[in-house]
């Protein structure tokens, strides 16, 4: 025992006036009372979300990550203090460098508070589609200090967590799956306007990603410069594909209004030319 005592006794790092004093048994004893601590909150993490929603599990996992790490830094800075070292000695003398560092990474823990408001408040889920910057994509994942998102052309987004508390989100499935999405449709003067409705109506009946209910709707928008406008509104439940959808809608447009006689005008202009000689 003698012989154990002496080898954890044994001095790794001492300063100059002895305030700051680190041996192999204060190694040991951080060692030990860190794995105890690792195994201690693995099964709070387990015994906790055992009976969770995957989305709440995810949720909690995510916010009891950045916990954790709050807990490991006092339980080092106790069991240092407590084996003898002055930990107010080591941060005063590190003060400056603490200083550089906390400027360096103000931006890093700005996304990550906003990571953890993200997922307590919810603003923002896996699978919502959100536009953000004028860029629309699904979120794949939700991180302590950024947020992934896929877009409609398979690009990923990576997007600091701090940006959807500085700059406007439009959250398009946060307060449901399914969205009001249209589509515009100006034709020429003199046009027939409820079958311009009917024709409207049945192709939207006819897509397959549309709903029926709620039904579409056909709205008289203007009477525009050179055409009248109309606005076919509908819903549908998949908003990521909803430019893929209006394509195939307007690709339809375009093909019964042609076998309808009915013409999509374009603006046009009246020039008049005056001669000064005469």
């Amino acid at each position: 025992m003698k012989a154990i005592s002496e080898f954890l006794s044994q001095i790794i790092y001492e300063n100059s006036n002895a305030t700051i004093k680190i041996t192999i048994g204060t190694l040991v004893l951080l060692v030990f009372v860190l794995i105890v601590t690792h195994l201690v909150l693995k099964a709070i993490r387990v015994f906790t979300t055992r009976k969770l929603q995957e989305e709440d599990k995810y949720r909690f996992k995510a916010v009891f990550s950045f916990l954790k790490y709050l807990i490991f830094c006092v339980v080092i800075v106790v069991v240092l203090d407590s084996s003898g070292v002055h930990v107010t000695a080591i941060l005063a003398a590190s003060t400056a460098l603490f200083v550089g560092i906390g400027l360096g990474m103000q931006k890093l823990f700005q996304d990550i508070i906003s990571g953890i408001f993200i997922l307590v408040d919810r603003t923002v889920a896996i699978n919502d589609v959100i536009e953000i910057d004028k860029k629309v994509g699904k979120v794949t994942e939700i991180n302590l200090r950024t947020t992934k998102a896929i877009t409609n052309d398979d690009k990923i987004l990576v997007i600091p967590n701090h940006k959807f508390l500085t700059e406007i989100l439009y959250n398009w499935t946060q307060n449901n799956v399914v969205t009001r999405e249209f589509v515009e449709i100006g034709v020429a003067y003199g046009t027939d306007v409820d079958l311009v409705k009917a024709l409207l109506l049945g192709i939207a009946i006819q897509e397959e990603a549309i709903l029926n209910n709620p039904e579409p709707i056909v709205l008289f928008e203007d009477f525009g410069d050179s055409a009248l406008k109309f606005k076919l509104h509908f819903y549908i439940k998949d908003s990521f594909n909803v430019p893929l959808i209006k394509s195939d809608l307007r690709y339809r447009i375009d093909k019964t209004f042609s076998e309808n006689n009915i013409k999509i005008p374009f603006p046009q202009r009246d020039v008049y030319l005056y001669n000064q000689n005469q």
